[in-house]
């Protein structure tokens, strides 16, 4: 695959060919501006290729270079959001979250609104939106920088425990030594393509002592990887002591709870210094390894040894299992979850945003203002529905507008590899789709409520329920069309924010008085059927409203994808 900005700008990167297996550790390295990032973004599916493909992407988790706090949110309840993005259920999203802000340390923060946290607590946020769906794929873009040093020590675990469980991790970070001694795979990218790098400074890493106890008869699996030293208790001869590297501990630990019988991991500890006679891609035995010494590891112990129990097998009895985040379905898909169930999470998501960030006052208070000038008491009922219908759009515009720009750029790409771009882009046209019909809705009401049931000549009776019916109706046609103009004249179409609201501004003017427009002639029917004392339920406009937004929806969220 290859990946350019703009039709004739330089290639960022090409040919680059990588086939990404489960259970691997990636690290990527490179210069500053060689494209790492790019990288990392094509991979968790925030950006689309320029030529080439993507193929068999699972379900992902992305964390950006730079993470906003300057979300209308708590932290908790961000989290809950995009959990239930990832197709958790609330409680699910709600338990998970807790735990990993517990684990990051910021659990006295989870109602704590998101533009007061400081910058290293944000970032504990955004690395714990990702942890908690459990993702296939685990994108993390120097997901390390701002956190503390026991945050960083979590994340080198969470990671490792990600792993452990089969999935694949892609990392970049400043520090050539993070997780030195785990990753399998590693590349350098120079020369706007992917090579094979050597090990990174620091060798293979700190070795792991893993402590496990079998059943009788407790009998050691056959070609454990890494051949690591086994030292079976004097006293217990059904617990084992197992010395290994860092690279090969994870597949360890995956052998020994995937046997039959399986083994009950009773400690996992890292050791302080490198094993010796052992190189981390290597699959020579290893020497008895000395025990931790005071020097503290690369990455910090837990207070206690942690223990790890198979999921099928029962706990080993006097031990209490470390906690661990709520179990849920994995899916081999994004947007796990249904995807109804999605769709509405991405739904509520950007609802959320617009009403907590007030953003939305500004049209709701410029359509009353507009509806106070040309609607009265005792007016014809259709003109002045018709007149509520018309004013609607240009703020149904703004309101298109607004969804799909109220994201900060690095949140919109934490969305947009949960569920994908173009499912994103959909969702943000949903909200405010939802929102201008809501205020049309509100807008009919008191209009039905204020006007005479008459026509212009005050002296033929309208009825009301088919002239609500017709209201309702052309307030829809509006919406739709305002919604559909909004979308096209804003990201990703145009970028730019001086055209986007001149182009806008003639859009709205020509869905207005433009022959042929839904808008228009759905106002058309009710003007006119004002004059004569008749009602005509605009279905036919309805129709047309529905099948432009579908198509305006449909490009903007193929450009969403293709244009990132």
């Amino acid at each position: 695959m290859g990946r350019r900005y703009g039709l004739r700008g330089p290639w960022v990167l090409r040919g680059v060919d990588l086939d990404l297996a489960p259970r691997t550790l990636v690290r990527v390295v490179g210069a500053n501006g060689t494209g790492k990032s790019t990288l990392l973004r094509l991979l968790a599916g925030t950006q689309a290729p320029t030529e080439g493909r993507i193929t068999g992407r699972p379900r992902t988790a992305y964390v950006p270079e730079r993470f906003p706090a300057a979300l209308p949110f708590t932290a908790l309840g961000y989290l809950v959001h995009l959990g239930r993005v990832h197709g958790l259920t609330s409680a699910e999203a709600s338990a998970g979250a807790l735990h990993w802000l517990e684990r990051f340390g910021a659990a006295g923060h989870a109602r704590t609104p998101m533009a007061e946290l400081s910058k290293g607590t944000s970032q504990k946020v955004a690395v714990a939106q990702a942890l908690l769906a459990r993702p296939d794929l685990l994108v993390l873009d120097e997901a390390w920088t701002g956190l503390d040093a026991g945050a960083r020590g979590e994340l080198d675990r969470a990671v490792a425990e990600r792993v452990a469980e089969g999935a694949t991790v892609v990392f970049v970070d400043h520090d050539p030594r993070r997780l030195s001694g785990s990753a399998g795979l590693a590349y350098r990218l120079e020369g706007l393509t992917l090579t094979p790098a050597g090990s990174p400074p620091g060798g293979p890493g700190p070795g792991v002592r893993i402590e496990a106890r079998g059943e009788a008869p407790a009998l050691v699996p056959a070609g454990l990887p890494g051949t690591p030293v086994v030292d079976r208790d004097a006293e217990d001869p059904r617990l084992l002591r197992l010395t290994t590297t860092a690279a090969h501990s994870d597949d360890v630990l995956h052998a020994l709870l995937t046997a039959r019988p399986p083994w009950h991991i009773t400690g996992v500890r890292p050791l302080a210094v490198p094993v010796p006679g052992q190189s981390a891609g290597g699959g020579a035995r290893v020497g008895a390894a000395p025990d931790a010494v005071a020097t503290p590891p690369r990455v910090p112990p837990p207070s206690s040894p942690a223990p790890v129990s198979s999921p099928t097998a029962p706990a080993v009895p006097g031990r209490v299992p470390a906690p661990g985040p709520p179990s849920h379905p994995s899916s081999a898909r994004r947007g796990s979850g249904p995807p109804v169930r999605v769709t509405a999470a991405l739904t509520r998501y950007h609802a959320g945003l617009l009403v907590r960030s007030q953003r939305w006052l500004a049209p709701a208070l410029l359509y009353a203002a507009v509806l106070a000038v040309g609607v009265r008491p005792g007016q014809p009922v259709l003109d002045s529905l018709g007149y509520a219908a018309a004013a609607l759009l240009p703020a149904a515009a703004w309101l298109a507008r607004l969804c799909v720009t109220q994201e900060p750029h690095a949140a919109r790409t934490v969305v947009a590899s949960a569920a994908g771009p173009s499912r994103a882009h959909a969702a943000a046209l949903s909200a405010a789709l939802g929102s201008s019909l809501a205020l049309g809705a509100t807008a009919c009401v008191v209009t039905l409520l204020i006007s005479e049931p008459a026509g212009n000549d005050r002296t033929t009776l309208v009825p009301l329920l088919p002239a609500a019916l017709a209201g309702l109706l052309a307030v829809a046609c509006c919406a739709l069309t305002g919604t559909a103009v909004g979308a096209l004249c804003s990201r990703p179409v145009l970028r730019r924010r001086g055209w986007s609201l001149m182009v806008t501004l003639l859009g709205v003017l020509l869905a207005l008085v433009g022959k042929g427009s839904p808008a228009r002639e759905a106002v058309t029917w009710l003007v006119s059927g004002s004059a004569t004392g008749t009602v005509r339920v605009p279905l036919l406009p309805l129709g047309g409203a529905v099948a432009v937004v579908a198509a305006a929806g449909a490009l903007t969220s193929w450009l969403a994808r293709v244009r990132a």
